[in-house]
Formats: structure tokens, C-alpha cells, sequence
């Protein structure tokens, strides 16, 4: 294996990259549990056949290259794993899982609506195919023993079928991007909710994105993966209290395509988010997988419809006031009610609930006892100059709920969220 330069980047990664920069999103925790969870894609180790010996290249000129990267068509299988530490929903998940006994009375909603299933993502193993043609044309299909989970955009359309139900999901590129002017010269329909990345990829861009003074970037190496050359990029956190260790993303040597993305924990053991190609081809995927149409006798939901079952949902979100507004609050950093305290890795969003209302309880009789069973699994109590609260944590990112309303979350320590709820008072 050839030596590769290991000059680390101080906020360097300028030119393409810099211009690509975007602020982090903060989550509450209720959204780790469910759909955002999901935005973490994740795969074990893959087997590697020797490292490959590859040219020297310095963490800049990788960093470049997958900026530069113009590859649009590919298929291939991904596998990916997750460990977030989450705990299991015992006796909720019925209550709040697609189709449960929860929210509408039992009525469910469609298995086929992408906002349900890709919160299958949040935890275990799973296998995903995947497809591409430029960005009218995607493909994503989740394996399962005996069905397939897919979702389909195909120019202003998007299908969505789960065979296990034959049911299916339809919007057009409008209705499945709510807002088709949010990303500038970006389509909005992309079949996958956003905020999703289910790629190496898309997952490698969310963490160069926040590169800065705050993060070293390193070259360490080479691998193969899915039999084709890498380079292995590692990115580290610069600062303390953040729960990420380190990144690492295996670039592939001749196209710059990010092949594999491991995501390990501060603290310690197996990878929290693994995700990598097993079989990837970057020839012109066959038409055909680009296109759907419901078999005779399948149930078919309108994306319409489908809004207008999530508004009349019930869910965890109905637990925590304003759970859900302050999730989309925290996807912007000037949203009202939202402020971020520090930068970088360490960086933390402080957002105020509407109402300035805590966690309910199951004394003032406004949760069930399992519910709140499950609140207190996931949470532990703290104090401090700001007063009490809940501290509600996965391996990755964790969340200080206070008793007046108040939600301190970021990819940091308990510690770091007990602090900045202190500085705050």
C-alpha cells in the first residue's frame, strides 16, 4: 500500500466545497425515535481483498474530487446497519407503528407512504437497491425476505409500493417536495423524504458540509470496496463533547463517488452509522426500473390523502408539546423560537416550545403508563442553574428537555447539554 499525504484541512476545504457549506439540523429526540432516525443510512464492515496501491493524494484534492464528482448513473446494493442506541418501543410500537392502534382509531395509514416506512431505517440491518439516471430518474428498494419495499421518480412522478400489502403511494414531483422552490436548481420530488440520505453519498456530503476549523480531515490509506479501489477519507471533530469519534468515507479511486461511510461513536464500540455499496455499477441503468404500474387490485393512496391522514395522526409527537413544531423550527437556524449556542461539532440548538410547556407526566394523568414508561427508559432526570429536566439520548444525538419548555439538542454529551442549558439561564 503506497503512503497517502495525511495534511489535514483547518476549515481549508475551500473553492466547490466552501460554496456547499450548509448549517446543521437539530432534531428533538422524539424525531430520532421516528422519522428522522431514519436519516442516518447505515452497513457493517464490508470484506476487503487486500488494499489496493494507489497514488498519493492529499485530503484537499480528495475532498476535490468527490465535490467534482459528475457521476449521475448507477445501481447497485447497499447494505446498511445502525445503532443508535435507541430503546425498543415495546408495547408502543403497535400503538404508533404504520397500520397501529394508534392516533386513528386503527385505521393506519398507507404501508406504501414513504414518510411511514423509511423509518425502518432508524435501526438493524437492512438492503437496499438502488438505481439512477440523472436527476429525473431514481430508484430505492428495500429488501425484505419475501417482499420488496420500492420507491420510484420518474421525471414529475413518484410511486411508492409495498408488496407485502400491495399498497402503493403516489404523488407528483409538487406534492412529494412541498415546496419545489426550497433548493434552488435542485428537483424537490425526490422520492425519498428529505433530510433522508440513504447513500454513502449523501451521507458523506452532510458531514464535509460542516468541515471547518472545527474538524480535521485526514487521508489514511486505501480500501476496496464492492472490487473497486478506494481512498479512505477520515474526518475527525477538532473539539470535545461532541458523541462523534470520527467519519470515515471510502471514495472510490476513478469516479470520486463516495463507496462506503462509517460513522463511529466517541464513547466507543461498533460503528453507530455503516453504510457501503456490496455491488455498485456506474453503466446506464435498464429504463425499465424507472418506471411503475399498480398491479390490478392494489390499494392506491394520493399523496393528498396521505397529508391529510398525518395531520389526524396521533404519535409520539402528541407526548411532547410542541415536539413537532420544534422539529421543523430547528431545520432552519433563523427559525422563530431557535437559536444555535457554539459552532461546529459542539454546536447546540436551543428552541422554545410554543407554550413553554415540559414534558407531560403520568401524575397529571396525560400519558399512559407505558408511554410514559418508555419516556423514562429513554431519558434521565438532571438539575442545574437552569432548573430540571430530562436528558433523552441515543448514541449519537441527545436531547436536554426542560420542566419550563425549553429543548437544548445537538451531537454532544449530556454534560455539553447540561452546560449550555446553564449558560443559557
Amino acid at each position: 500500500m503506497a503512503p497517502n499525504d495525511s495534511a489535514e484541512t483547518n476549515g481549508g476545504t475551500r473553492g466547490t466545497v466552501a460554496g456547499r457549506r450548509k448549517a446543521a439540523r437539530y432534531i428533538v429526540p422524539v424525531a430520532v425515535a421516528g422519522v428522522a432516525a431514519a436519516t442516518i443510512g447505515l452497513v457493517p464492515a464490508l470484506a476487503s481483498s487486500g488494499d489496493p496501491d494507489l497514488p498519493k493524494i492529499s485530503a484537499q484534492e480528495l475532498i476535490e474530487k468527490i465535490a467534482a464528482s459528475d457521476t449521475e448513473q448507477l445501481s447497485g446494493t447497499v447494505k446498511i446497519s445502525t445503532d443508535l442506541g435507541i430503546p425498543s418501543l415495546g408495547g408502543l410500537a403497535g400503538s404508533f407503528a404504520p397500520g397501529g392502534a394508534g392516533g386513528d382509531g386503527g385505521k393506519g395509514g398507507s404501508s406504501a407512504d414513504p414518510q411511514e416506512r423509511m423509518t425502518e431505517l432508524a435501526s438493524g440491518t437492512h438492503t437496499l437497491r438502488i438505481a439512477a439516471d440523472g436527476p429525473d430518474k431514481q430508484r430505492l428498494s428495500i429488501l425484505d425476505n419475501a417482499s420488496e419495499y420500492s420507491l420510484i421518480h420518474n421525471g414529475d412522478q413518484v410511486w411508492a409500493y409495498d408488496s407485502k400489502s400491495d399498497q402503493a403511494y403516489h404523488a407528483t414531483e409538487k406534492q412529494a417536495g412541498e415546496d419545489a422552490g426550497r433548493d434552488a436548481g435542485k428537483k424537490s420530488g425526490h422520492p425519498v423524504p428529505e433530510g433522508v440520505p440513504t447513500t454513502p453519498k449523501a451521507l458523506a456530503e452532510q458531514v464535509l458540509k460542516a468541515a471547518g476549523p472545527t474538524t480535521s480531515v485526514t487521508v489514511d490509506g486505501t480500501a476496496q470496496v464492492a472490487g473497486r479501489d478506494a481512498y479512505k477519507l477520515v474526518v475527525k471533530p477538532r473539539q470535545s463533547g461532541s458523541t462523534i469519534g470520527s467519519v470515515t468515507v471510502a471514495v472510490d479511486a476513478e469516479s470520486g463517488v463516495p463507496l462506503k461511510f462509517t460513522l463511529l461513536p466517541a464513547a466507543g464500540g461498533k460503528a453507530v452509522v455503516d453504510a457501503g455499496f456490496t455491488e455498485v455499477d456506474f453503466a446506464k441503468p435498464d429504463a425499465s426500473l424507472f418506471t411503475f404500474t399498480p398491479p390490478k387490485g392494489t390499494e392506491v393512496t394520493e399523496a393528498d390523502d396521505a397529508k391529510a391522514q398525518h395531520k389526524a395522526d396521533k404519535g409520539l409527537g402528541d407526548l411532547i408539546p410542541g415536539a413537532d413544531a420544534a422539529q421543523l423550527g430547528a431545520g432552519e437556524p433563523g427559525a422563530k423560537n431557535t437559536k444555535v449556542i457554539g459552532e461546529g461539532w459542539s454546536a447546540i440548538a436551543e428552541i422554545t416550545t410554543p407554550g413553554a410547556t415540559g414534558l407531560p407526566s403520568k401524575a397529571s394523568g396525560d400519558v399512559p403508563a407505558e408511554a410514559q414508561q418508555f419516556l423514562d427508559a429513554l431519558g434521565d432526570k438532571v438539575t442545574g442553574k437552569f432548573g430540571s429536566g430530562t436528558v433523552f439520548k441515543t448514541r449519537l444525538v441527545n436531547a436536554l428537555m426542560t420542566d419550563d419548555g425549553k429543548v437544548y439538542v445537538g451531537a454532544v454529551t449530556k454534560d455539553a447539554l447540561v452546560k449550555a442549558a446553564n449558560s443559557a439561564s
